[in-house]
């Protein structure tokens, strides 16, 4: 799979999103589509608590609606189902990885290892009926590949496995990261043109502030490019990854694309709470400062 041949069948490679201001109408695009509603939640390890049952009951309390959980919990399916049950909360999202770049890895055996090891988190991703599994196809050190090489590698793997996730019912959530952490695909519309090329429903991608705050010129416009591919999102700040509200960071623009999207999914904390500061009272006051600037996010 080649970038160029991605980027010559679609808006971003026609240049049409890189004017300065450019926001297609999607709404228009269907009459019918739904308000965009703010989902929140969190990872597990963000919410204050010495048990699961005790950060359920504290996203309860801050009026979220669920929570995403790391790696592939295969072993606390039976916990976390009855820990839920009744609560009004849904299992967002598992944050699983790159399995050491195993799946864009040469060595057929270690790729095969990794497509089920990600196949296994896909199927505890279905039983729980979260909306899929984060997915980072290598982090820095993990792959000497150049990024074509690597959009090779993911157009022979990605069908298959898209088609397995479609079958058990979840999907793969591709996370574009900072330039820091990786040197492939870095931006939204990287991802989003992976998508499209594919056409799987199985094969989707998330979005994360963070990374985007240092990637992205016009936070509105990625989260319009990534559209209806678009299926989790995590939230932090963009110096030192803290919560909402503890450093200057405003996520108004990046909410008026999620609105523009109709987007229905959620929006989780991945960042951690101020030294010094107390979790008890900073993290609800996160999420009440994400509310205020979801109302303010103006479409």
């Amino acid at each position: 799979m080649n970038r160029r041949t991605f980027l010559k069948n679609t808006l971003i490679g026609s240049g049409a999103l890189a004017l300065p201001g450019f926001i297609p109408s999607v709404r228009a695009a269907g009459s019918d589509r739904k308000p965009a509603e703010l989902k929140l939640c969190s990872q597990e390890g963000r919410i204050p608590g010495g048990s699961l049952k005790e950060k359920v009951a504290n996203l309860q309390k801050y009026g979220c609606a669920g929570i995403e959980f790391g790696g592939n919990p295969a072993n606390r399916v039976a916990e976390i189902k009855s820990t839920l049950k009744g609560t009004g909360l849904k299992v967002a999202a598992l944050c699983w990885g790159s399995q050491k770049g195993d799946l864009v890895s040469l060595d057929l055996e270690k790729r095969k290892g990794g497509i089920e090891a990600l196949k296994s988190a896909l199927n505890t991703a279905a039983e729980l009926e979260s909306n899929g599994v984060i997915y980072v196809p290598c982090f820095h050190k993990q792959s000497e590949l150049k990024p074509a090489e690597l959009d090779k590698i993911l157009a022979e793997i990605f069908p298959a496995i898209g088609d397995y996730a479609k079958k058990v019912g979840s999907r793969v959530l591709i996370e574009p990261l900072n330039k820091k952490e990786t040197f492939y695909i870095n931006r939204l519309e990287q991802a989003a043109t992976i998508c499209n090329q594919l056409n799987n429903e199985g094969i989707c991608m998330m979005g994360d502030f963070y990374h985007m705050s240092l990637e992205e010129a016009d936070q509105t416009q990625a989260f319009v490019t990534a559209g209806k591919w678009l299926h989790h999102v995590h939230l932090a700040t963009r110096d030192h990854r803290i919560l909402p509200a503890q450093e200057p960071h405003s996520y108004v623009e990046g909410f008026k694309g999620l609105k523009l999207i109709g987007y229905q999914d959620f929006c989780s904390l991945e960042c951690g709470c101020k030294k010094g500061t107390d979790p008890l009272v900073e993290v609800p006051k996160a999420f009440d400062y994400l509310r205020k600037q979801w109302d303010e996010a103006k479409v």
